[in-house]
């Protein structure tokens, strides 16, 4: 092979890679995804709130980070989406992302898109990859894209109960979580704390904590008054967009409009909630 075509080949893999973090971001941007707001704190299970991902790919996809600031600007807003969703602190998720995967660039994660080190665990039914980590040929979970690693990080601390203590702190208490994920046994690392808030202090990670409390998430319950109205379906909807758009999951209205499956058409009416906060 010449010179000419290896270099057009690596030109399409950079080209491919650029791509891929516009359309991730593209698909995650909303103007009002701050409105969601958490139903509650007492059970780690009322903290997920109707935040649903794009479908993921069907092929892994290369994903190329080439500094911090570019770490935390193409994954900030993923890390806000999972602490409405969840009620992890932003600022401990992309912490981790950064300390976890080497901020992106490390090999685990340029090989499976997997930033928090995640392993395989029994259970696990996704794809996988070995990697050397405190043994030889670990199995770690593998994703077609880094979203669905931060997905699987917030279900991951929600669904094990040896977390359930950090949920009953502030959402805006980063050191307490940083000593808290130590204490609950997430990294061997004695020094793990201190990481992971000398991340969220000198790059200001906090502020992303303060946005979305600011924007209205908080620890207390939301009242709200909710009303129906009919939405015709035009071109281009589909049952996520709507979901985005009246702040409802994906599920909500399937049961609302007694749906089997996710097939919309144009002028279909579809039931809706609108809800006035109080």
């Amino acid at each position: 092979m010449n010179k000419k075509i290896i270099l057009l080949l690596v030109i399409g893999i950079c080209f491919a890679s650029c791509k891929s973090k516009k359309a991730y971001s593209d698909q995650l941007r909303t103007k009002n995804v701050m409105k969601e707001r958490e139903k509650g704190k007492s059970d780690t299970s009322d903290k997920v709130a109707d935040v649903e991902l794009p479908k993921e790919p069907s092929a892994f996809i290369p994903f190329r980070i080439e500094s911090v600031s570019e770490y935390i600007e193409t994954f900030a807003e993923t890390a806000q989406l999972e602490m409405m969703g969840y009620g992890i602190p932003a600022s401990i998720t992309l912490a981790q992302g950064l300390l976890e995967s080497g901020y992106g660039k490390g090999e685990l994660a340029m090989k499976t898109n997997n930033h928090f080190g995640i392993k395989c665990h029994k259970g696990w039914q996704g794809d996988y990859d070995f990697h050397d980590d405190d043994e030889k040929g670990e199995c770690f979970r593998k994703y077609n894209h880094p979203m669905y690693s931060f997905r699987d990080h917030s279900e991951f601390l929600t669904s094990r109960s040896r977390y359930a203590f950090l949920f009953d702190l502030s959402h805006t208490d980063y050191k307490g979580w940083a000593k808290g994920l130590k204490k609950a046994g997430y990294a061997t690392d004695p020094k793990y704390p201190q990481k992971l808030i000398y991340l969220i202090e000198k790059y200001g990670l906090h502020k992303y904590d303060i946005q979305v409390k600011q924007a209205g998430y908080s620890n207390t319950t939301v009242v709200a008054t909710e009303s129906e109205k009919m939405h015709t379906v035009e071109k281009g909807d589909t049952l996520y967009s709507l979901s985005r758009k009246y702040y409802m999951s994906v599920n909500e209205l399937m049961q609302l409009n007694n749906l089997r499956n996710a097939d919309l058409s144009i002028g279909q009416r579809i039931k809706v909630k609108t809800s006035n906060i109080n």
